[in-house]
């Protein structure tokens, strides 16, 4: 989902991602899983990364795509609220190791709108995927505009 602009998009997305009958699971960093709230963000579908470890998430993520009938995982493909035109790739090849669709969900601040464009297939060509990925989003307006950058 993006543009992630802000901590509100989290809210706004689960909100929303709940009302058409969803159940997402979601990346947070693991600074935000601490006592009590660790308890509440993991009840409500958090996993926390570690953004230093050197395990690979994107293989346990593939893992779990392929030992289970239905699997949602929620990203914001900027992996930040800072502005930053270097997005991370980890959920482009978790889509494309579990050959699972990437469905390009949006919260657009300025048409006070938030949905689900439609479901983009990884052919496997990082950078023609992710400009066509960025290109989708290009539009869309952030809670602060000048954080997000395609």
């Amino acid at each position: 989902m993006a543009p992630h602009t802000s901590n509100w998009d989290f809210v706004m997305g689960k909100l929303f991602y709940a009302t058409i009958g969803g159940r997402p699971r979601f990346l947070m960093k693991k600074e935000w899983f601490f006592f009590p709230l660790n308890l509440f963000l993991k009840a409500i579908g958090g996993i926390p990364v570690d953004r230093k470890s050197k395990t690979s998430l994107t293989g346990q993520l593939i893992e779990e795509f392929n030992h289970r009938d239905q699997f949602h995982l929620a990203v914001a493909p900027e992996g930040t609220r800072k502005r930053t035109e270097n997005w991370k790739t980890g959920f482009y090849y978790i889509a494309l190791g579990a050959e699972v669709p990437i469905l390009l969900a949006y919260i657009d601040y300025g048409k006070k709108e938030i949905g689900i464009g439609c479901s983009f297939d990884p052919t496997g060509d990082e950078k023609e995927d992710m400009n066509a990925i960025k290109n989708f989003y290009k539009n869309f307006k952030g809670k602060y505009p000048e954080k997000f950058a395609v």
